[in-house]
Order: C-alpha cells, then structure tokens, then sequence
C-alpha cells in the first residue's frame, strides 16, 4: 500500500524527473499545459505516493481552470492531471490511491466541476468522470474529444458550450 503524502512535501526536482519519466520530455507541449498555463497546482489538492522504502512513486496534481463561455463568464473548475505513476510501478493501485486522495479532499459542501483528460473507460468506472456533457467544450489545443472528461454533480449548471483555460493565471 503506498503510502500518500502532500505533493509540497517533495523536492520540485523530483516531480519534474517523474514527470519526464511517465510522460516523456516533451509533455509540455501537451494541450493539458496550455490549459494551466500561468497558474500553480493548488497544494491542498495535490499528493504524491511513495513506496514502502519511500522512493517516489506517483503524483497528482489538481490545477484552477475555467470554462470560459461564449459571453465571456469564465465557469471555475478543477483540472485533475497529471496523474503520473513511474512506468515499472503502473497497475500496482499507486493511480487510483492518488485519485483517492485528491478528489477526497475537495470541499464536500461545495466541490468545483473537476476535469480531466484521459481514458473514459477507467476514469468513469473508478471515479465518475465521463465525456457526455463536454462534446461542445474546446481546449487551446490539439484533443481528443473522447478524452475530455467532466465530474461534476450537476453538470446542467455548466454552458453547452465554452473553452477551457487557465483560472487566475498571474
């Protein structure tokens, strides 16, 4: 079982070698960075998994974006990503106990939409998220509709229709 820590905790350094390793050097080329741009990840929201001899094993960061719709009312959001576990340590649960983390420690009374790109099979099946509400949504990037996934508990209350960006980029 691994063991979950803050992400602030951990050497920045660490983070990006991770990071390099799950997803490649050239992950910041990725529509997901362009979508957080000029923002941090929010530390209360973001941990990072360790294994039973304290290597660094995953991490998950939750981000402040916004849907911005066509009459320019910008719809806060949380982008859950990367979830990045090193690729030797995949299939072993250090993901969904870092997705466990995170999404239990939003604000039950009040929680934002939260957002993600990825896999609808497993992120639906595990956690909730799905693409049916997000077909008209747009990225300021290259992506894969599918991928675009939305949990939220009353999408109805979000526009058809907006792009996603950054929230609160200084």
């Amino acid at each position: 079982m691994p063991t979950i820590v803050p992400l602030a905790n951990v050497d920045p350094a660490m983070i990006e070698d991770l990071l390099d390793r799950a997803f490649g050097p050239d992950r910041h080329a990725r529509t997901a960075y362009r979508m957080r741009e000029g923002t941090d990840w929010l530390p209360a929201l973001s941990f990072a998994a360790l294994d039973d001899e304290d290597y660094l094993t995953g991490t998950i960061q939750l981000w402040p974006v916004a849907l911005t719709d066509p009459e320019g009312r910008a719809h806060p959001m949380l982008m859950v990503g990367p979830v990045a576990v090193l690729p030797e340590r995949q299939q072993e649960g250090y993901g969904k106990a870092l997705m466990l983390a995170s999404l239990g420690a939003l604000d039950t009374a009040n929680p934002l939409p939260q957002i993600l790109i990825g896999d609808e099979e497993y992120y639906g099946r595990f956690f909730g998220f799905s693409a049916e509400h997000t077909g008209d949504w747009y990225c300021p990037g290259p992506f894969d509709r599918e991928r675009l996934l939305l949990r939220c508990e009353n999408p109805a209350v979000l526009p058809k229709t907006g792009m996603l960006g950054p929230w609160g980029a200084q």
